[in-house]
């Protein structure tokens, strides 16, 4: 098992003037302690090396809270102020699957470093990686409070491309004007709703982190950033619910069809009602049997029925004519 942590445990160091990759061959070997002229990113996949983490903690004189933190299956988002370091866990949607599915991540922040726990392998941080090897930007100037907001402005950016692409592939599919009350246009918009509900829950979850990020008060930690990245998910947020709204006016659209449709049948129907029924009384009375009926013997008391009935017939459909009914 400590093979298999260190196989996916990576460790990236940097200053102004300085980048280095190490990997390790023992877990003694990875100390996050405190260092004035460098910061420290640690990289861990896999949430099941509670032990191996565990060592990292003791072999770095961390906080012994995080013992306990780390040994919770459960890790609902929050984010603790333990002595000098920050404990942070999020929720991820993993966008790069078909269907959206999520992860747990959690985050350890010093004023010196970082180390970051991912529940599974592959994420959405190679471009950061890229950033600090070429030195590009500010990135090696600052501190990690600094990385940490570029890693949960990478998630949000991640968020915010998957949603754009999807929201495009749903426009067309469900275009105004092809609104069709059928079950199957239904189950789009149905099914793109639940993506959307899932988007948000994702979201909002992030804000609550991020907002509590930003009311933190600790000496070293810069809390600047994660007003701008609160704006970025309220503005994405927004752009959620809009779609959410048009959903919802489609369904309705969906629902009026139906409506209008049924009240033309119904209508149908009713004006076919009204001619028959007084075609159905009179072929009723004559449909009798008795004797003494004097019409049954006339002799063109046939043809003159007939004329009654088809007289009626046009009468009632020029009245409805006239009320334009149809």
């Amino acid at each position: 098992m400590e093979s298999n942590f260190l196989a996916q445990t990576s460790l990236i160091t940097y200053a102004p003037k300085k980048h280095e990759k190490s990997t390790f061959n023992d877990i003694s070997e990875i100390l996050l302690t405190d260092n004035s002229d460098e910061i420290k990113w640690l990289n861990t996949y896999g949430l099941h090396f509670k032990n191996e983490c565990k060592m990292v903690v003791q072999n770095s004189n961390l906080d012994d809270f995080l013992l306990k933190l780390l040994s919770d299956d459960e890790h609902p988002n929050k984010v603790i102020i333990l002595d000098n370091l920050i404990f942070l866990t999020i929720r991820v949607l993993k966008t790069d699957e078909k269907k959206l599915n999520s992860e747990q991540m959690l985050f350890m922040i010093s004023s010196h470093f970082l180390w970051s726990i991912q529940e599974k392998k592959g994420d959405y941080f190679g471009w950061i990686r890229e950033r600090i090897e070429a030195n590009k930007g500010v990135v090696r100037k600052k501190k990690s409070d600094y990385l940490l907001f570029l890693l949960l402005e990478s998630i949000v950016d991640n968020y915010l491309e998957t949603y754009q692409k999807n929201a495009a592939i749903s426009s067309d599919n469900l275009d105004i004007s092809r609104v069709k009350p059928t079950p199957e246009f239904t189950s789009l918009v149905e099914k793109r709703k639940q993506e959307l509900f899932n988007f948000k829950k994702a979201t909002l979850s992030l804000r609550d982190v991020v907002m509590k990020l930003e009311n933190i008060e600790i000496k070293g930690f810069n809390t600047k950033y994660f007003s701008e990245l609160k704006e970025q998910i309220n503005n994405l947020i927004t752009n959620i619910d809009f779609e959410l709204q048009e959903l919802e006016s489609k369904i309705n659209l969906i629902f009026s069809i139906q409506g209008h449709r049924l009240n033309e049948v119904m209508k149908t129907l009713t004006i076919l009602s009204v001619i028959f029924i007084p075609l159905t009384f009179l072929a009723g009375i004559y449909g009798m049997n008795f004797e003494n009926m004097p019409e049954l013997k006339f002799q063109y008391g046939y043809f003159i029925l007939i004329g009654i009935m088809f007289l009626i017939g046009i009468l009632i459909v020029w009245y409805f004519k006239r009320k334009k009914w149809f």
